[in-house]
């Protein structure tokens, strides 16, 4: 099985691989750290070795349907999955319904607040497609035995029958992320030795084996499953403007019983659980005020403890250039409002004060340089403010809808501005390793890339081209945040407030 899909993926790159003329941009970015092209993704997914079913259950009849019903009832790792999603949209329905009296709230046009329907995680006529693979070599700080994550991304749709015998596909709002460790330990190179972090990414770079990069169906590679569903949309109404919300939630893998167990979610802080508990929330200021935890939330590496974590986040879109919206800080910081029981803020502007003067004598900072880049980062380094950072919608990797016959704009560019602007940074992490180098780690904030990648993305969306964030001067003061200082337009563009954000803006074309 493993050398036919490996003839497959060398047919498929050597002829059909190559990225159509609209895609050019997208696929110049991504070389080496993803796949995305539509074609390679649409028949690579016709290929049974990539399927979800197959990579948890190798063993299994090939017969088993690969529709959703057969995939959760059948798979027994799956248990535990749509039972912890269903538990969540009952306390998700709970609180609009709390928040909301007056509004109706079901599946269907008919409600106010519309709901994701839950029996497409239980149809025959539903599946997950494969929508891109990408490399995460540059998450190896977490774990750098398994030399960071491969990530082989689902989406969900549904196949209805049409009079003439065939069938239509139509994308259903949720991902599902099958995340592999990169390394797998028991695989070794010609010479006899265990394959390490510096071969898996010179592979990655040199668009060689794929099904080698992806690893074999087993449970030394499985690590987690993310599932990120638009739980539900609600037009705009007296109540309130358009809102669609997305549900975050992490599955991680336990070998002993091997199954997919409900976990907390990397850095995604439990606000209203730490600002209920006065000893939670020193514990929290502390930790993250400490120097070697300042450094690594400066560069964006840091690793909160899970007991500060929450174990689902419900991430509302739009969200403003700020994430003002509904930030998964808001009520952490001073002035930005109390805990419902009135309690106080987490970090005072004075403790970040502190602890930025402490870090600029230590000469150790990179990207916060303010309070209101702490804040950001705050915002950033969670699941749900990364999200709502320059996404398409509440997705950062929907992938081309290669099921399309005609598709849309909307349809046709497979992920989002941050997920496009990170490659460079992405890549120069795979060149290290490749080299044999320490890796530098760092990122900068969700809505500007890393400065080290600004000569590959000048001019473009992604660094300072038309539609980039930048900095905008104080409405009172006329100066910029120390933060944001670098982030500028290029020549013939000008940053002009596009919401209500006081220090971000977007770069648009000048007018008189």
């Amino acid at each position: 099985m493993r050398r036919a899909l490996r003839i497959l993926i060398a047919a498929v790159l050597s002829f059909g691989g190559a990225a159509s003329l609209s895609a050019a941009d997208t696929a110049q970015l991504t070389r080496g750290t993803a796949i995305t092209d539509p074609d390679v993704l649409k028949q690579l997914d016709a290929h049974d070795a990539l399927t979800i079913s197959r990579l948890l259950w190798p063993e299994r009849n090939a017969n088993l349907p690969l529709t959703t019903d057969g995939l959760f009832a059948s798979l027994p790792q799956l248990k535990d999955i749509t039972p912890a999603i269903d538990a969540e949209f009952e306390r998700y329905i709970s609180k609009q319904k709390a928040a909301y009296p007056t509004e109706t709230i079901g599946v269907g046009e008919g409600f106010d607040v519309q709901l994701f329907d839950r029996a497409n995680l239980k149809s025959p006529d539903t599946r997950f497609v494969l929508a891109g693979i990408v490399n995460r070599m540059d998450r190896a700080y977490v774990s750098e035995e398994s030399c960071g994550e491969i990530r082989l991304i689902y989406r969900l749709a549904r196949f209805d029958g049409k009079p003439d015998g065939g069938k239509t596909a139509t994308r259903l709002p949720m991902t599902f992320n099958l995340v592999m460790k990169a390394r797998d330990p028991r695989r070794m190179d010609a010479s006899g030795k265990p394959i390490g972090c510096a071969e898996i990414a010179r592979r990655w770079l040199d668009n060689g084996n794929w099904q080698e990069l992806i690893g074999g169906p087993d449970d030394a590679m499985l690590d987690r499953i993310e599932t990120n569903i638009q739980i539900s949309i609600a037009p705009k109404s007296a109540l309130h403007d358009f809102r669609s919300d997305y549900l975050l939630k992490v599955f991680k893998y336990d070998a002993a019983t091997k199954t997919f167990a409900e976990a907390v979610l990397e850095n995604q802080i439990d606000r209203d659980r730490i600002l209920a508990d006065d000893a939670l929330r020193r514990d929290l200021k502390a930790w993250l005020l400490a120097p070697e935890n300042f450094r690594a939330f400066d560069r964006g590496a840091v690793l909160i403890p899970e007991k500060f974590l929450a174990k689902a986040a419900v991430v509302p879109t739009p969200a403003g250039l700020d994430g003002s919206a509904a930030q998964p800080e808001f009520g952490m910081m001073q002035g930005e409002g109390r805990g419902e029981a009135g309690t106080d803020p987490v970090f005072t502007d004075q403790d970040v004060v502190g602890a930025l003067k402490q870090a600029a004598a230590r000469a150790d900072l990179q990207n916060i340089r303010s309070v209101a880049g702490f804040q950001r980062r705050l915002n950033d380094v969670t699941c749900a403010g990364c999200h709502q950072t320059r996404g398409i919608g509440g997705f950062h990797f929907p992938g081309v809808d290669w099921l399309a016959d005609k598709p849309s704009n909307s349809t046709i560019v497979p992920a989002s501005p941050h997920f496009l602007g990170d490659q460079p940074r992405r890549r120069d992490i795979l060149a290290a390793f490749a080299a044999g180098k320490r890796p530098d780690f760092s990122g900068g904030f969700a809505s500007r890339p890393q400065t080290r990648g600004s000569r590959e993305l000048a001019g473009s969306e992604y660094w300072d081209g038309w539609g980039a964030h930048c900095s905008l001067p104080d409405a009172g003061s006329g100066t910029r945040d120390a933060s944001f200082t670098s982030w500028n337009c290029a020549n013939g563009l000008t940053c002009q407030a596009a919401a209500a954000s006081r220090r971000i803006g977007m770069c648009f074309i000048k007018t008189r």
